[in-house]
């Protein structure tokens, strides 16, 4: 039960994030957008060994994090989500990669475990940048901007219903289990034999309300088509995000930064 009231509470968070003012807030959503896919792209394209070229991509998000004020541990804790199948994918890696790829201090570190370390990196960094976008932006301006980029409005509606309305199916599937720990008390958890009729219950609770639900969208005239309202003027401000940001995001591509950094200070120290 308290699992599910989080799940819920974790939903409004992240709209409640995106209704704050600040610098981050005010870029139009457009750009913002356009920012975090060349990011994705960027990240994604280093190689499975590559792991200093990655590092300077860590100030993205803590810049990000800094500015729109949006706090880091409840984004940070919801990143996590998608690590146990991440690690189920790359665990395999120092299995069958076990030809040595570096030694440091005396200890051989296979290019499998440089590949794994590599895939959490980017998945780290990638999910905070898909997290940060919807915490500072708001999910109807970001279908606002893909209905601007001509994509069909029925893949854009069923993004922002499945969204919005989540969080109604898990009320529903709160209200359940309370009534069944109203009606078993002494029970810490569900029990094995009542969990099919009560997924039945949640599922025809669900189907029930989803008919209520669109039957107010159709009262309130919707004919198929998600309406949304947002300022989408483009500020001197937004373009000088979407240049920097580009900028930084290529200088980092095409130059390894930690490595000429790495010579800069052995230089002046020698």
């Amino acid at each position: 039960m308290a699992n599910i009231t989080e799940s819920i509470y974790n939903i409004h968070f992240l709209d409640e994030l995106a209704t704050k003012n600040t610098i981050i807030h005010k870029i139009n959503p457009s750009i913002k957008l356009l920012v975090t896919i060349i990011y994705l792209v960027v990240v994604l394209s280093f190689g499975k060994y590559n792991i200093i070229g990655l590092l300077p991509y860590v100030f993205y998000p803590i810049i990000i994090f800094i500015l729109s004020e949006v706090p880091f541990s409840p984004i940070f804790k919801k990143s996590l989500i998608v690590l146990p199948f991440v690690i189920g994918i790359g665990i395999f890696n120092p299995v069958f990669d076990t030809k040595t790829y570096i030694i440091i201090s005396e200890i051989y570190i296979s290019g499998g475990w440089i590949s794994f370390a590599s895939l959490m990196i980017k998945c780290s960094l990638t999910v905070l940048a898909g997290l940060l976008l919807i915490a500072t932006t708001g999910i109807e301006k970001i279908a606002l901007v893909l209905r601007k980029l001509f994509i069909p409005k029925i893949f854009v509606t069923q993004f922002v219903l499945t969204y919005r309305y989540i969080s109604v199916l898990l009320e529903e599937t709160a209200q359940v289990i309370k009534a069944y720990h109203l009606r078993a008390p002494r029970r810490k958890g569900v029990s094995f034999k009542v969990s099919g009729s009560l997924l039945g219950q949640i599922l025809l609770r669900a189907f029930d309300r989803a008919n209520r639900v669109y039957d107010a969208m159709i009262l309130r005239g919707f004919n198929g088509e998600y309406f949304f309202s947002a300022d989408s003027r483009l500020s001197i401000g937004s373009i000088a995000y979407l240049f920097l940001w580009v900028t930084f995001f290529l200088i980092a591509r095409f130059f390894n930064i930690p490595e000429v950094l790495g010579k800069i200070i052995m230089g002046v120290i020698t």
